[in-house]
């Protein structure tokens, strides 16, 4: 299938296709999985993140997933669980999750598409934005508890401090 760079904001594509394009306009990595699947790799203010999109034709509905390299132990589960809690409260699209086998820590939203299944532009670069924001925000916070013996609440308020002007 062609990607084809999309500059109009008002563009509208089939979802897989439309994250695609956005990838390429953006020098991504990114690598089509199947008709319903991409797979990208955005550099975060922290690390490397996988990004990936997958569409439900059946329920028109686009799942978008961002992978930080986080992942917790046995033991680490409880302290990530009551974190991942206290950080979705503070969120307004998407949430944080962890999946139990292999304990893999995740950004996830979803957008329900409606009868006609596109995706626009700025559709597309919300929900890409979103997610890399939210890892880069909230990373810190996961890390203080599994590394830095913090409780969730005290990782939070660590990590949310503001600095202002420059060192």
């Amino acid at each position: 299938m062609a990607v084809t760079v999309i500059d109009d904001d008002d563009a509208v594509a089939a979802p897989i296709d439309m994250l695609e394009s956005w990838f390429e306009a953006h020098n991504w990595s990114a690598e089509r999985v199947s008709d319903d699947e991409v797979v990208a790799s955005a550099q975060g203010a922290w690390g490397q993140y996988e990004l990936r999109g997958v569409w439900r034709e059946e329920d028109n509905v686009l799942q978008f997933l961002a992978f930080p390299d986080i992942r917790a132990t046995d033991p680490q589960k409880a302290a990530i669980y009551e974190t991942i809690g206290i950080v979705n409260e503070q969120l307004w699209l998407g949430h944080f999750e962890l999946w139990g086998q292999g304990g893999t820590l995740l950004f996830r939203h979803a957008l329900l598409l409606g009868g006609d299944a596109g995706l626009t532009l700025d559709q597309a670069e919300t929900v890409i934005e979103v997610a890399v924001d939210e890892l880069d925000r909230f990373y810190p916070v996961f890390q203080f508890v599994l590394w830095g013996g913090k409780s969730p609440k005290e990782a939070l308020t660590a990590a949310m401090v503001e600095t202002r002007g420059e060192a």
